[in-house]
């Protein structure tokens, strides 16, 4: 099957971030739109200033109106704090489920101090309710719930051009790391549940938390489904892949690490421990963390190499 050539609606700018920020879509504001311009989400907190001039740019000259986050990863929301200090009357919507984490600002009940993340903490104005709609750029925009990487992530379908932004619930060679299930909690069916919800939506193009707008969404969906079978088969290897995309991450952000403090964030860092008492105990914790230098060295996601001093450092690759 060939795919389809990009084509999304008016108005609709998509800015393709990488791994440590998420991509950002931004929506100019259409003739008579009094709800205004709009992004869905902002990036990671390192990145802000980036974020800020890559919308302003988008914008050419209008205001930021609202913010949307798809889910509250830090990756999705972490300029969501410089955004509202730069757009004082932008409101902020949110996925619900986590709105009293939000204005209790729960580092831990919002998977920061798990992970191991960082977010600056920031304001909401309401919610993205699943089964109503949002008007970007003129066109309404379904909201569905999309539970599996998040319990609490929506995705974003406007009919007419049959646009999905699926955030991590479906990317073109895979899906985000289902993160309940580090914590003990059953959702892989709920992945499944939620890559039925998008092959019923039968979407023309797909915008991704993290990689390329897509056409072939038969393809994605079949990737995704045979990775999940994987998953559900043998549960340790989504706990290994965890664990590495948690470890890459911080690679990402740190650029290079002494192996030393990368022990130290490692011990302090609560979803490791979780995933290494669960799955990998018949290995000591620095044991495994060696396992995955090791491994992200032979993938070429990462190099070793010693600085002046003589000690080891990892770097990003």
């Amino acid at each position: 099957m060939t795919p389809s050539p990009i084509s999304l609606p008016p108005g609709m700018t998509v800015l393709e971030r990488g791994w440590l920020s998420a991509n950002n879509i931004v929506f100019a504001a259409a003739s008579g739109d009094m709800e205004g311009s709009a992004v869905v989400d902002t990036g990671y907190v390192s990145h802000s200033a980036q974020t800020l001039a890559l919308i302003d740019n988008a914008l050419q000259g209008q205001p930021l109106a609202r913010i949307l986050n798809t889910h509250l990863h830090s990756d999705h929301c972490g300029g969501n704090a410089a955004l509202q200090q730069t757009y004082p009357q932008v409101q902020t919507f949110i996925a619900p489920g986590e709105a009293e984490q939000v204005r209790n600002w729960n580092e831990s009940a919002l998977s920061y101090a798990p992970t191991g993340q960082e977010c600056q903490r920031f304001a909401i104005t309401g919610l993205l309710q699943p089964g109503s709609s949002v008007c970007l750029s003129g066109r309404d925009w379904q909201i569905h719930a999309a539970p599996g990487h998040d319990p609490h992530s929506v995705i974003l379908f406007e009919p007419e051009s049959r646009t999905l932004i699926s955030a991590d619930a479906l990317w073109e060679n895979g899906f985000g790391v289902v993160f309940p299930e580090i914590e003990g909690i059953a959702a892989f069916d709920e992945v499944a549940a939620t890559l039925d919800v998008i092959e019923q939506l039968r979407p023309l193009t797909v915008v991704p938390g993290h990689g390329s707008v897509f056409t072939d969404v038969p393809s994605a969906l079949a990737i995704a489904r045979k990775r999940l079978a994987g998953f559900v088969q043998s549960p340790e290897r989504h706990a290994s892949y965890a664990a590495k995309v948690l470890l890459k991450y911080k690679l990402l952000e740190w650029q290079s690490i002494s192996l030393q403090d990368l022990s130290h964030w490692t011990h302090a860092t609560p979803y490791f421990s979780l995933l290494h008492q669960t799955y990998f105990g018949a290995q000591t914790l620095q044991q495994w963390l060696d396992s995955l230098i090791d491994g992200l060295i032979a993938s070429k996601a990462a190099k070793l190499q010693h600085n002046a001093a003589g000690a080891a450092v990892l770097l990003n690759q």
